[in-house]
């Protein structure tokens, strides 16, 4: 039986409850347990926005129309799928009344499980609807992570064969992976940044703090006057992107971050 609108407002119920239940996950049972049923086979990736990335790759610069940018992860896999659907809420944003950002930019779910979800949920996309609903979340400010995961699988209910591909649209004040600070270490791993991502703070640092507030892995600290950055950091860039003084950069250091993007969604996805 498929979820419905009224099992999704009992889920939004639970949300205020979710840094508890991460808390929770440091206890061995309760971590077996938690893996078991949400985190089994997840692998997420969080792609920085295009914004803020500089390539600084050992080679010659390639012209402006052929850089390659995170974003382009996302649009591989559109294209690539026979199917893709449209969320018509994000479940997160709903369930804490979101003031910043549409609830309405919910999920893309991509491959042959999202056939099975709930119609009354969204839409089916075609290639160019996806494309243009991606560029409309990122205009928003929104990040993308993408990747497998077993909550979606879980609560869509659509099985848990490897065949839904989920990008997420994240906001910093509702995104469910903020209890990535919480959870055991082992579960937090499963969210990773894109290879090749590298964050730093440079000498323009005043330390003001802005960038602490806009981490939704706590990641950064004030240190005598100046923004550390922690090894929690998942890349996102949202700190770049909202530094007064530009002090943060974003770069990306492998040539071959993008194909390793790639086969590592594919690893764990088959959205054929």
């Amino acid at each position: 039986m498929l979820p419905t609108r009224r099992f999704v407002r009992f889920l939004e119920k639970l949300f205020p409850y979710r840094f508890l239940a991460a808390k929770m996950t440091r206890i061995p049972l309760m971590k077996q347990i938690a893996d078991r049923m949400l985190f089994k086979q997840t692998n997420l990736t969080i792609l920085p926005k295009d914004s803020v990335v500089k390539l600084t790759l050992d080679r010659t610069i390639k012209p402006p129309d052929n850089i390659v940018l995170p974003s382009q992860v996302v649009e591989y896999f559109i294209r690539k799928t026979n199917y893709r659907f449209i969320m018509n809420f994000c479940i997160c944003r709903e369930a804490n009344h979101c003031k910043n950002h549409s609830i309405e930019y919910g999920c893309l779910f991509l491959g042959e499980a999202a056939r099975g979800i709930n119609p009354e949920f969204g839409r089916e996309a075609t290639v160019q609807e996806a494309l243009t609903y991606v560029q409309k979340c990122r205009a928003e400010g929104l990040i993308h992570l993408i990747g497998r995961d077993k909550i979606d699988e879980t609560w869509l209910g659509i099985g848990s064969d490897g065949k839904l591909l989920t990008i997420c649209n994240c906001c910093i004040c509702c995104c469910l992976w903020k209890i990535l600070t919480d959870v055991d270490p082992q579960i937090r791993s499963k969210v990773k940044r894109m290879p090749g991502v590298e964050v730093t703070v440079t000498g323009r640092c005043t330390g003001c703090g802005t960038c602490t507030e806009h981490c939704f892995v706590n990641a950064i600290r004030i240190q005598e006057g100046h923004a550390v950055i922690g090894e929690a950091c998942k890349g996102c860039g949202r700190c770049a992107d909202c530094c007064p003084q530009k002090a943060i950069r974003v770069t990306i250091t492998d040539e071959q971050f993008l194909q390793k993007t790639i086969d590592r969604i594919e690893s764990s996805v088959d959205v054929q």
